[in-house]
């Protein structure tokens, strides 16, 4: 998406000097702002395949199987069911497929010699609401069957009632438990209510993962931070992402590894995600255009941006939705 947008000037930060709570009005408009940049071909075609690069499909429902799963890894490697005409340059797959822990070894099957990575949810999501030893003997399960990445879900209970040590030593535990596995932190933002406790939960997550008693502080990309389980609603906006952007920053430029970030429920459209790849570039840089640092948890988005990939492709001739869905 290099030349595609024109960059503004804008304020260093969302918050003063000494903590001072995050300038919401600010943060409202600062976001506002990267939906009305204008993104002209080919940025616009680079951005929609970039954003399918960096999708986790995703399937958390009662109802998923082992057959489901499959289709959808199916789907995660070859998103485009229609030929592309020659000299288009093709679709990529995406960067992971999640799934519950249960389902682990069928994505893992499924996905083998693809380079599609397999990623779990696990803690007791989406609640959280189970004892702690309940909930890193799952991460260890899951890990176990193969997942190469493990969303947790942080106790939000906790958080709210100010016992901030508490979700510190969850986060500890569970990096710890996932081993070779990276990790994921969902801090469900929809219930936390203020940016202020968006910032803070952030803030909290990035150190408390960084900073695991007899483990090595993370490399980059190793430790995500995430919006939402996308089961509460809101689930990710773009002010709340953009806070959590601000977060990882400063985490950075403290001298802290690059944190990757993960907007999760919401993003439903291929414009959507074209706003926030443009967030993403001017507040946290072109280092983290990479699925390594950047994902978007969605179960319907990909549709859409295929949808966008085949009109721009065609001439601009949109094609039929049951074209398209192949999960």
């Amino acid at each position: 998406m290099s030349g595609g947008s024109t960059a503004t000037e804008q304020p260093a930060t969302l918050r003063g000097e000494g903590g001072r709570p995050v300038d919401a009005v600010m943060a409202a408009i600062r976001a506002a702002s990267f939906t009305k940049r204008s993104i002209k071909e080919p940025a616009k075609s680079q951005g929609l395949r970039l954003a399918i690069s960096m999708l986790d499909l995703t399937t958390l429902e009662g109802k998923d199987s082992p057959e489901k799963v499959r289709a959808l890894c199916r789907k995660a490697q070859r998103p485009c069911p229609i030929a592309l005409p020659a000299g288009v340059e093709p679709v990529p797959p995406v960067a992971a497929v999640c799934v519950y822990s249960t389902l682990v070894s069928v994505a893992r099957e499924a996905l083998a010699g693809s380079g599609i990575k397999v990623a779990s949810v696990a803690t007791a999501f989406p609640s959280g609401q189970a004892p702690l030893a309940t909930r890193l003997e799952e991460v260890r399960r899951a890990v176990e069957d193969g997942a190469d990445e493990i969303d947790m879900v942080i106790s939000r209970g906790l958080l709210l009632s100010g016992r901030d040590a508490a979700v510190r030593e969850e986060i500890a535990e569970t990096r710890a438990a996932c081993g070779p596995a990276h990790l994921k932190i969902i801090l469900e933002t929809g219930e936390l209510e203020t940016l202020d406790l968006v910032r803070r939960a952030s803030d909290l997550a990035i150190e408390a993962a960084c900073t695991v008693p007899g483990l090595a502080a993370p490399a980059d990309g190793e430790v995500f931070i995430k919006t939402s389980t996308g089961k509460v609603s809101p689930a990710s906006t773009m002010p709340v992402a953009l806070v959590m952007m601000e977060a990882i920053r400063d985490a950075r430029r403290g001298g802290g590894p690059r944190i990757g970030l993960k907007p999760a429920g919401g993003i439903r459209t291929a414009k959507q995600a074209l706003h926030y790849l443009v967030m993403l570039r001017e507040t946290l840089g072109m280092e983290w255009f990479t699925p390594a640092l950047f994902r978007i948890g969605a179960s319907s988005l990909l549709d859409d941006l295929i949808r966008q990939v085949l009109k721009a492709a065609s001439g601009g001739r949109y094609v039929a939705a049951w074209d398209v869905s192949t999960g």
